[in-house]
């Protein structure tokens, strides 16, 4: 008998934590994987000044429930991210930031290549339902007009065909507007990365499509 009860005893118990912990989950935040190369690893900077805690800070003043996780790898390409989506997407991630191209472009990789990497990335995240952000990159002129081209229009193409939400440059508010030359200042002292002045802009000009992203999160069912 007293065995009998100690069981009894044991299922309720499972019961009420199996409830409590889904109770829990439940309250968790939806997480937004930031997805890229150096960029969003925060390559050269404080951690606190990296583009993914500043876009975290930005979020936390709106109110806005959600966590980011840090999916940068400095020095990847498309091919790096295409061999790492699959575990990079852990339980809880409901959208995506895709920041990928820039060292595909440095090493001149063909761009057909960098679509195809690209291209099956955002298969993966639209077949498990993530709401996607594709941030785009623009090519510089050392590989000729035709390369530029179709490495800068391989983004568009795959936002419009995937029907992303699109930012067509992710480094845009680091260039004068007038000039069309990049604000040295605001890099660091390589000359290609931001600097925390820098990654405060590009937040400060993503950020409405950011909140794009985590309203299509909280309206999907």
């Amino acid at each position: 008998m007293l065995i009998y009860k100690k069981i009894f005893f044991q299922l309720v118990l499972t019961v009420i934590f199996t409830g409590f912990f889904s109770i829990v989950s439940a309250e968790d935040p939806p997480k937004v994987l930031i997805f890229g190369d150096s960029l969003i690893h925060g390559y050269g900077l404080p951690q606190t000044d990296g583009f993914v805690n500043q876009m975290q800070s930005f979020l936390n003043k709106e109110n806005q429930k959600i966590e980011l996780i840090n999916g940068g790898v400095s020095g990847d390409t498309t091919a790096g991210g295409l061999a790492r989506i699959n575990w990079s997407l852990t339980p809880g991630v409901a959208g995506a930031l895709i920041v990928l191209g820039g060292n595909d472009m440095l090493r001149g990789i063909d761009p057909v290549s960098s679509k195809s990497n690209l291209e099956g990335i955002l298969q993966i995240l639209v077949k498990e339902r993530k709401v996607v952000i594709l941030a785009g990159m623009q090519s510089s002129n050392n590989f000729g007009s035709d390369y530029k081209n179709k490495f800068d229009q391989m983004y568009t193409e795959l936002a419009q065909k995937y029907d992303l939400i699109f930012y067509p440059n992710f480094l845009k508010s680091l260039f004068d507007s007038d000039t069309g030359r990049i604000r040295l200042e605001l890099l660091q002292e390589d000359g290609i990365h931001p600097n925390a002045e820098g990654v405060e802009r590009i937040v400060r000009d993503l950020a409405p499509r950011f909140l794009d992203l985590i309203s299509e999160i909280k309206a999907k069912p």
